[in-house]
């Protein structure tokens, strides 16, 4: 008992060190990631207070307040824009997301739980079954659940099955979350990261609860076409080109 005690405690674990999966860092690997993590947060609470929010949540809000969690999936470039809702918005949940294992997603895991949002380990190639567990827990205790579908490394805007199999796990209602802002500047890397310039407009779209086909390619076809209508509607208010 002790020792699952333990492995879920270094799985969850809010510090650097806690995983096997990082114990063979070092010392001052740990720092860098700490010290990165804490420094990316500074720098995107400080950003947030600059931008213009538009958000069209469709009533889940409210329905939050009265005590009926979600689970949202939202591409991964807009990871940055996501906290949001939490630090803006004022959602009224514990959000928990799901965040990979390596040293870029560990410096984000670190800057994201200083925003408020609790993360949970894991990938769909790299300890897949301990995210799943964490997510599943979150989501007993009455927690919203946050995944981007098509991450870790893509491709970018395919959706893995994950999401449909943890919305059919947990009951929750499967909300897509679409995300832009303007002006931004997309970095280069494989899911074109969007990231807000000072006193950018950006707008949050919460789609409708959406109702999965029993297909498997046909319910990841519905998930995929529900995002690129919420981020067509994000890009549209702004005015931005959907990307």
């Amino acid at each position: 008992m002790a020792d699952a005690a333990t492995t879920r405690a270094a799985r969850d674990g809010a510090r650097a060190e806690d995983s096997a999966f990082r114990r063979h860092w070092t010392w001052r690997a740990r720092l860098w990631v700490t010290l990165a993590g804490f420094l990316v947060a500074l720098a995107l609470r400080l950003l947030y207070r600059t931008l213009r929010i538009d958000l069209v949540d469709g009533g889940w809000l409210e329905r939050r307040r009265r005590g009926g969690p979600i689970l949202g999936v939202f591409w991964h470039d807009g990871i940055v824009l996501l906290p949001l809702l939490v630090t803006r918005a004022r959602w009224p949940g514990t959000v928990n997301v799901m965040l990979s294992w390596h040293r870029d997603g560990e410096i984000a895991a670190q800057a994201v739980q200083r925003l408020g949002i609790h993360v949970v380990r894991g990938s769909e190639t790299r300890g897949r079954l301990g995210a799943l567990r964490g997510l599943l827990a979150a989501g007993g205790r009455g927690e919203d659940l946050a995944i981007a579908p098509d991450g870790p490394r893509g491709p970018r805007h395919e959706a893995k099955e994950g999401a449909l199999q943890l919305a059919r796990a947990t009951g929750l209602p499967l909300v897509a979350i679409g995300a832009a802002a303007r002006p931004a500047r997309r970095l280069g890397s494989w899911d074109r990261l969007q990231l807000p310039r000072p006193f950018a407009r950006v707008a949050l779209v919460m789609s409708p609860a959406l109702e999965l086909p029993a297909d498997k390619a046909a319910g990841v076809a519905a998930l995929e076409a529900a995002l690129a209508r919420a981020n067509a509607e994000a890009a549209a208010r702004v005015g931005a080109e959907p990307a």
